[in-house]
């Protein structure tokens, strides 16, 4: 009688929730919850005067808090803009040859802003689990560019990352608990790249080709107005 009570609880807690699962025309929905760029961990060529310097360099993960927001222009279709609180990753530089005897070294810090603009197409689901994919554009914006002291001690100065555009990949779920609220979670691909130049004791010979394309990992808490 226990088992069949239990059972029959969990199988009301589901049928509510998937009666109000379907999103339709003119929902507006905000989410927010923990955001996680991961550059992919490919070593970026330095070059001197062009010329290639043999050390390289790598950019770290970071965390942050990110917000969603998204517009229903029918149950399938919907746009969806992704925020965050700046982002800031540690560079660090390779120095395999000894070239200036810093390997493994924190070259310096970089801060970006990664807004991406999405369409999502949501597939029919009776279920209150609604999954779905989507593509859009991305542009990031670097700032507050800095070398970290030890390399400053070696005429590293300067430091400038190029803003970018690029594509976005995604795939992601929503799983509704009522009317209003759901969690989310979500798994993307973007295209960034950017090339950052500085100086070497006074002159602007330091240049790098830095593809960080990075998987972007989202778990929200969601309200449906």
């Amino acid at each position: 009688m226990k088992k069949q009570f239990i059972t029959l609880t969990l199988l009301s807690i589901f049928c509510v929730a998937a009666s109000a699962a379907d999103y339709k025309a003119g929902d507006i929905v905000v989410r927010t919850g923990a955001t996680m760029v991961s550059p992919n961990n490919e070593h970026s060529s330095i070059l001197l005067n062009d010329a290639d310097s043999t050390m390289t360099l790598t950019v770290d993960e970071n965390t942050q808090l990110g917000l969603n927001l998204i517009y229903f222009y029918s149950k399938n279709i919907a746009v969806e803009l992704l925020a965050a609180t700046p982002f800031t990753h540690d560079v660090t530089i390779h120095d395999k040859n000894s070239v200036l005897n810093v390997d493994g070294a924190k070259l310096g810090k970089v801060t970006q802003l990664p807004p991406t603009l999405s369409v999502l197409y949501y597939f029919d689901n009776e279920s209150a689990f609604k999954p779905y994919v989507g593509g859009g554009i991305n542009y990031t914006v670097f700032f507050d560019e800095k070398f970290e002291s030890a390399p400053k001690s070696l005429g590293l100065s300067n430091l400038e990352l190029d803003s970018s555009f690029g594509l976005s990949l995604q795939v992601g779920f929503d799983y509704l608990f009522d009317e209003n609220f759901h969690v989310n979670a979500s798994i993307r691909y973007i295209d960034i790249g950017t090339e950052a130049t500085f100086d070497v004791g006074g002159e602007s010979i330091g240049k790098a080709n830095i593809d960080i394309d990075p998987t972007v990992y989202s778990l929200m808490l969601g309200y449906k107005f």
